[in-house]
């Protein structure tokens, strides 16, 4: 029951839910536009990826290439690309996760990732 046995102002909730999807919206737009990157072996190969993300980058210093152990570059690709994804994550609970609390929580919105 509400208090004062009002009616909540559907037209208030309506504009207050309007307002919130226009702010995230407005977050995964930056978040698609923000670069972050990830990087392993020291510096060796490094990844960057937008705050949603898509790989955009991938940098390779020629000390990291052996034709001989090309096992180990991989897993430097893979670690630098999963460490820029990483903070990729980070980035999106930093830019929806105040977004998501006000929607009521996280874990019943799809495609957000908390």
């Amino acid at each position: 029951m509400i208090p004062g046995g009002g009616q909540p102002n559907m037209q208030q909730l309506l504009q207050q839910a309007q307002k919130m999807q226009q702010d995230l919206a407005k977050a995964q737009e930056e978040l698609a536009q923000t670069e972050v990157e990830g990087q392993a072996g020291g510096g060796l190969v490094k990844a960057t990826v937008t705050g949603s993300g898509e790989l955009r980058a991938l940098t390779i210093d020629p000390k990291a290439v052996d034709p001989e152990d090309t096992e180990t570059l991989a897993d430097l690709v893979i670690a630098a690309v999963a460490a820029a994804n990483e903070n990729a994550q980070t980035l999106q609970q930093q830019k929806l996760g105040p977004l998501a609390q006000g929607l009521g929580g996280g874990s019943g919105i799809p495609g957000l990732p908390f």
